[in-house]
């Protein structure tokens, strides 16, 4: 399945069902009357949120969500059946945007849905009131009303969907950083690993247990580059995932590091994570630098030398190898149960 994360759709609730007008013709009651049922409401449009679901893709197949009508009331005081909800899946981290349309042509959005949790409904379009049936319209000046009411219409919205992904902790990282490699190493996920930038397309998600069986969600950010918050590379598609992570683990490449200042390598990521919002360059953050196996004996101890000197705190790994990978996770726990308690 292609992973998209963003689809506009139509969706309608159903009519109510018409009232019905009868009279009465029977022998034991001569005089008869009103008995016409009212109809049965129409049926609503539910969005679920629902962890089953990582992708938007089916909603780019289907673009039109309708509920049934319901039924017409009947003769003999029966009442129109109510028709069933529509309920919609859609996964758990999807805003759900309305398209409206003013006076003079012009649309604007506006946000009606934040599907956070596993399970959570919300009642997008209600189905339309059934109508009343002649039984109600009998007075003591019409004793045999012979019109009943229309069902109520439902409601019709154009909805656009965005989904961000709702995870603990987002992988950051140039393109061939290893990140990758290094969610692979540590869950279950099999994302797609090469030497060559721009390997991973998707967001990638990994999800590991700790022995009281908590659970933590790391998504695999795709590459980011210098400008990613102005449009280069991948990086404007796929940083609105990292806003719903808790907390950051920013992965630099031995090679991409400056070996005179291994610390300040960081800046740049961080400066389009401002760019693009504010509040993403304040998100707690892990430093990393990865593939320390390229590295000589020497050549590790002098960086991490320098690393101390400069006050930073980073953690040296090798995904490829699994050194350092014990740490790291061990300090991902530590900072999610920071989180937790705050």
């Amino acid at each position: 399945m292609k992973f998209v994360d963003e689809a506009t759709i139509k969706v309608a609730s159903g009519k109510g069902g018409n009232g019905c007008a009868s009279l009465r013709r029977e022998a034991n009651l001569p005089k008869g009357g009103p008995d016409g049922g009212d109809g049965g409401k129409g049926g609503d449009v539910i969005f679920r949120g629902s962890e089953r679901l990582i992708s938007l893709y089916d909603f780019r197949l289907k673009r039109h969500y309708a509920a049934r009508n319901g039924q017409p009331g009947m003769g003999r005081d029966r009442y129109g059946k109510a028709a069933e909800d529509l309920i919609v899946d859609l996964p758990v981290g999807t805003l759900v945007f309305e398209i409206i349309e003013d006076e003079d042509g012009a649309t604007r959005e506006e946000l009606i849905a934040d599907l956070v949790e596993d399970g959570t409904e919300i009642v997008i379009c209600e189905g339309g009131r059934g109508g009343r049936g002649n039984l109600h319209f009998k007075s003591s000046v019409n004793r045999t009303p012979r019109y009943a009411e229309p069902g109520f219409p439902g409601e019709e919205k154009q909805i656009r969907l965005e989904l961000k992904i709702l995870a603990d902790v987002g992988l950051l990282g140039l393109p061939s950083a290893g990140k990758s490699t290094f969610i692979s190493k540590v869950s279950a996920a099999r994302p797609k690993i090469a030497a060559y930038p721009f390997t991973t397309l998707v967001p990638n998600l990994g999800v590991i247990e700790n022995d009281d069986f908590t659970r933590m969600v790391i998504a695999d950010i795709p590459g980011l580059i210098e400008g990613a918050s102005e449009g280069r590379g991948l990086g404007i598609t796929f940083l609105k995932h990292v806003e719903r992570t808790r907390f950051l683990v920013h992965i630099l490449a031995a090679e991409d590091v400056n070996r005179d200042d291994p610390a300040g390598g960081y800046a740049m990521l961080n400066q389009e994570l401002r760019q693009y919002n504010a509040e993403m360059g304040d998100k707690p953050q892990i430093k990393v630098i990865n593939k320390i196996d390229t590295l000589s004996e020497e050549e590790l101890a002098d960086m991490k030398a320098k690393v101390e000197a400069s006050g930073e705190r980073i953690f040296f790994i090798s995904a490829l190898t699994g050194e350092g990978i014990d740490e790291l996770v061990a300090e991902m726990w530590r900072q999610l149960a920071l989180l937790e308690e705050a």
